[in-house]
């Protein structure tokens, strides 16, 4: 009943990402239901079990769809106060994957009938020619074959919901051990002083002004004093900090050896760790398509031994792509604020950089399928055979899942950002800079991953059909 109620209080934009969600699952289950209907048609051939397996694709582009659409869904966001409810992160969680389990059910039921009714089953004639072949008129369909091959598209996007929305201990392990500082304090002793730091001017005053003044007054004024004076009296380090970052006057202190110099600011995000395998992985795509030559025109059913080394190659380049992505978008916010950058692009620079785990990946899955459309339009141009109904409608799920997931990640990365952009605003900065920064972010993206998906799709697609 909460998750009906949140879907109907729901906003126009929200309602029109679960109906995203709606249709690519019943493409998704149109395309299974299709497999069972070759399979009831054509009886003891292999084809079937191969038609069946390339529902994969679909499937998994479905999947990351409703995980995306589900990350971004307001309703079930935890809030101040919710917990008092009963509506705590479990409860939550539990809510997004009922609205997600509701949304594709509704998809495949949709599919269910319009499989329906193209079959004669409902109302009507059954349609004859080359669609007979994967709707079996002729012989009646199996109730609960249909039912378990409906059942995957719910089942496993509300897997992947519960997996990555799942609540999570904000508490360290309690396998963490503790060391013993000086004089057997507990936490980490500081880092070891070189000759004369201790006589290093402000070595001893590591407590910033805003902090001292907006500090509280300590209760006993002498102890108090002698805090100040002498860094030693309440356990801290020879420089003004504890032997483990406690607190000095109220404000928290870390060791020297994190934080660098007095008043430095916080190092940018670290770059994603999966940019050199990604490389490789794509390097290693692309030769294996290149070893494999020009093999003959594939079908769904039938794939020469040069397809399947093709195929495999592909394979290893689009996992190559999504692994690469978060780091050349790291990268790409770096290159912004290269060469004495302004305020625009030092602020468009570190964007990127903060959002580059959030967005690299549904970029890197884009790259993949714009180069992959590519290829299979070289493939199946000129003499060769233009793809049948069904392979239309598979390539036009992945692709309509591939830029609904790339633009729900955009969404999702402006709701993240929604309090600094707020904090920006209320600091005097003018909305029309925000507006420029952003494009900048698009066209810089744009630069980077236009050319390499370009390149990439021409060193694929000689290998593929040329």
């Amino acid at each position: 009943m909460l998750a009906l109620r949140l879907t109907r209080a729901a906003r126009p934009a929200v309602h029109l990402r679960r109906l995203l969600v709606a249709a690519a699952s019943a493409g998704t289950s149109f395309l299974l239901l299709s497999s069972l209907g070759y399979a009831l048609a054509h009886p003891g051939t292999p084809d079937a079990a191969v038609r069946l397996a390339w529902c994969a694709v679909p499937l998994a582009a479905t999947v990351h769809l409703a995980l995306a659409v589900a990350r971004t869904d307001p309703g079930t966001r935890p809030r101040p106060g919710l917990s008092a409810l009963g509506l705590g992160p479990a409860r939550l969680m539990a809510v997004s994957v009922l609205t997600t389990v509701l949304s594709c059910a509704l998809g495949s039921l949709l599919a269910l009938l319009v499989f329906l009714r193209l079959r004669g089953d409902l109302a009507g004639a059954p349609l004859g020619g080359a669609a007979a072949r994967f709707l079996a008129t002729d012989q009646s369909l199996p109730l609960p074959a249909a039912l378990t091959l409906l059942a995957p598209v719910p089942a496993l996007a509300a897997a992947a919901v519960a997996l990555a929305l799942r609540p999570r201990d904000p508490r360290p392990p309690a396998g963490a051990r503790r060391a013993l500082g000086r004089f057997g304090a507990y936490g980490r002793s500081a880092p070891r002083e070189t000759f004369g730091a201790y006589g290093r001017f402000g070595a001893r005053q590591r407590v910033p002004a805003a902090a001292r003044q907006g500090a509280a007054p300590h209760p006993a004024g002498g102890a108090a004093t002698a805090a100040a004076t002498d860094p030693e009296a309440d356990g801290s380090g020879p420089d003004g900090t504890g032997v483990n970052g406690t607190e000095v006057n109220g404000t928290e202190i870390a060791d020297a050896g994190e934080t660098g110099a007095p008043g430095s600011r916080p190092a940018p995000a670290a770059a994603p760790a999966g940019l050199p395998w990604g490389v490789a992985a794509a390097a290693a795509g692309l030769a294996v398509q290149a070893y494999a030559g020009r093999p003959a025109v594939p079908t769904l059913t039938h794939l020469p031994a040069g397809a399947v080394a093709v195929l495999a190659g592909w394979l290893l380049t689009a996992a190559g792509l999504v692994l690469a992505a978060p780091g050349l978008t790291h990268l790409c916010g770096r290159l912004l604020q290269s060469a004495r950058p302004g305020a625009l692009r030092l602020l468009a620079g570190r964007v990127l950089m903060a959002e580059a785990p959030r967005i690299g990946r549904p970029l890197g899955v884009a790259c993949a399928a714009a180069a992959a459309t590519y290829a299979m339009t070289a493939l199946y141009q000129g003499p060769a055979a233009s793809p049948g109904p069904l392979r239309a409608l598979g390539a036009l799920v992945v692709t309509g899942c591939t830029v609904a997931t790339l633009l729900t990640a955009a969404v999702e990365a402006r709701q993240c950002r929604a309090e600094t952009t707020a904090a920006l605003l209320r600091l005097g900065a003018p909305a029309g800079m925000l507006r420029t920064a952003a494009a900048l972010r698009a066209a810089a993206l744009l630069v980077l991953f236009g050319p390499l998906t370009l390149a990439i799709a021409l060193l694929a697609a000689p290998a593929s059909g040329h």
